[in-house]
């Protein structure tokens, strides 16, 4: 069941976390009459269309900065993002109850180091003898943008340095159960650019983010793009809204492990990939696909990595609890993860079953064949199932088929040029994980800028401040070719 919080219950967790973590209030805006903890955060408004005005103003004054200027504005996001980031951390895990304090801190310190700015933004110059041609990346103007419960500021924030970096103001629907934590990012980064001499509000969003305003989002005529980051049904809305969209889905990301590969390394690698933030971002292992005869000694590494190898009758019997029965308006019944489990410690998992253990337990692993649920659904929680194969062949053609044309990510472990080239060939993937835990795949202990908003179904990709610009040409006939 998903998390309600009132008004006073979220002031409290500010409240709590800020006081823990001795961290100084904001200061107060006297034209944002919103207010948690005590104190306003800057740029969260009633209406939608308050905040989408506010965005607007945003982006016509930045636009009339110079790029030196936004980068200053960018710097400052990241200088504060670290900061805060161990609040940020504390207070995602008290609201959503899920992922973990220390690998949430990580991914702000991520997000503030890794997210491209304002040199990502290039020109391109192509002269002849009919003269210059210069082409641009120019803002939009305003983004809406949909942000999820899993990574909820680090979207925020990833997305805001993106977005400003290419000269747009941008308005945040955020997800109804990391409302809280969504917008004291969006106030964090309206405290940045105020200090560093910005506008007061660049970024904005809403008291309480709903359908109805994330719908009125999306037919106001001031925003010109639309991204969202989240599961496939608000993915589907977006791009029904008539307008340019950057969608960026789900996944279900499957690993191979062949003959050839370092297993012991691969073992530590999967658990530490699968088990950071309690499985929550989407390019984590979810699935593993380990030949026969090294799969003995891959669950063995992933046990003194921290596992717990539970057998297939525990394994059913967790399903009863992970995942839950709904039925679809053609009146099918099938089943669906539960959020009181998405993102908890394996710890607080086992124990709904009877099992008790202590927190060296980070991931729960299991033997199970390919029609398990375990393997076809994207569970979101560290309960990692393997499936035993004979060969590449087996291997790819289940792995492909588990990651469900998603083409989000894949993960291989292997020294087999061959089979690694025809993994990646065969499952189509946006990003490909060699020989490593799945974070490398956004920078985190791999080369690569870092972001949360990964476009698979509209193809923008690992997006970044160049995602979020459209390209203007400037056409000088038979001058400035000066050869």
């Amino acid at each position: 069941m998903a998390i309600q919080w009132t008004e006073a219950e979220i002031a409290e967790i500010v409240n709590r976390v800020m006081r823990e973590v001795g961290a100084a209030a904001p200061a107060v805006a006297e034209y944002d009459a919103t207010q948690f903890g005590g104190r306003r955060y800057v740029g969260v408004y009633e209406d939608m269309r308050d905040a989408i005005s506010a965005a607007e103003a945003g982006y016509r004054a930045i636009r009339e900065m110079r790029v030196e200027e936004r980068e200053k504005l960018i710097t400052a996001i990241r200088e504060l993002t670290r900061k805060e980031a161990p609040i940020m951390a504390k207070l995602g895990v008290a609201e959503t109850k899920m992922g973990r304090v220390d690998h949430k801190t990580a991914k702000h310190m991520l997000v503030a180091d890794k997210t491209p700015g304002t040199e990502d933004i290039v020109a391109a110059v192509k002269t002849g003898d009919r003269g210059l041609t210069l082409t641009e990346m120019a803002p939009f103007g305003v983004v809406g943008s949909i942000t999820p419960s899993t990574n909820p500021s680090e979207t925020v924030i990833c997305n805001s340095i993106g977005m400003i970096a290419a000269g747009n103001g941008v308005v945040f629907n955020p997800h109804p159960n990391a409302i809280s934590v969504s917008n004291y990012a969006v106030d964090l980064v309206n405290r940045a650019c105020a200090a560093a001499g910005g506008p007061r509000v660049l970024v904005a969003s809403v008291v309480k983010p709903t359908l109805e305003t994330a719908d009125l989002m999306y037919k106001h005529p001031a925003i010109r793009l639309l991204v969202c980051t989240g599961g496939p049904g608000v993915v589907k809305s977006v791009l029904s809204s008539g307008k340019k969209a950057i969608g960026a889905g789900a996944g279900n990301p499957p690993v191979i492990v062949d003959d050839t590969a370092d297993v012991k390394k691969a073992a530590r690698d999967i658990i530490d990939g699968c088990t950071f933030d309690n499985n929550l971002p989407c390019i984590a292992e979810k699935e593993v696909f380990a030949f026969d005869p090294i799969a003995d000694e891959l669950i063995d590494g992933m046990q003194k990595a921290g596992a717990l190898l539970i057998d297939r009758a525990t394994a059913d019997k967790l399903v009863d609890v992970v995942l839950t029965e709904v039925t679809t308006k053609t009146g099918a019944k099938r089943k669906t993860v539960s959020r009181d489990c998405v993102g908890r410690d394996a710890a607080v998992i086992l124990e709904k079953i009877g099992i008790r253990v202590g927190p060296e337990i980070r991931c729960v692993i299991c033997e199970v064949p390919f029609e398990h649920p375990f393997v076809q659904e994207e569970l979101m929680m560290p309960i990692l199932p393997i499936v035993r194969v004979h060969d590449i062949d087996e291997a790819i053609k289940l792995a492909v088929k588990a990651e469900h044309g998603n083409r989000h990510t894949a993960h291989m472990h292997s020294k087999n040029i061959d089979h690694l080239t025809r993994f990646a060939r065969a499952v189509e993937t946006t990003i490909f994980v060699k020989n490593a835990p799945s974070y490398a795949g956004i920078g985190f202990g791999g080369e690569g800028h870092a972001t949360f908003t990964i476009a698979g179904p509209t193809g923008e990709g690992i997006t970044s401040a160049r995602s979020f610009t459209r390209l203007r040409r400037c056409v000088m006939a038979d001058n400035f070719r000066i050869i």
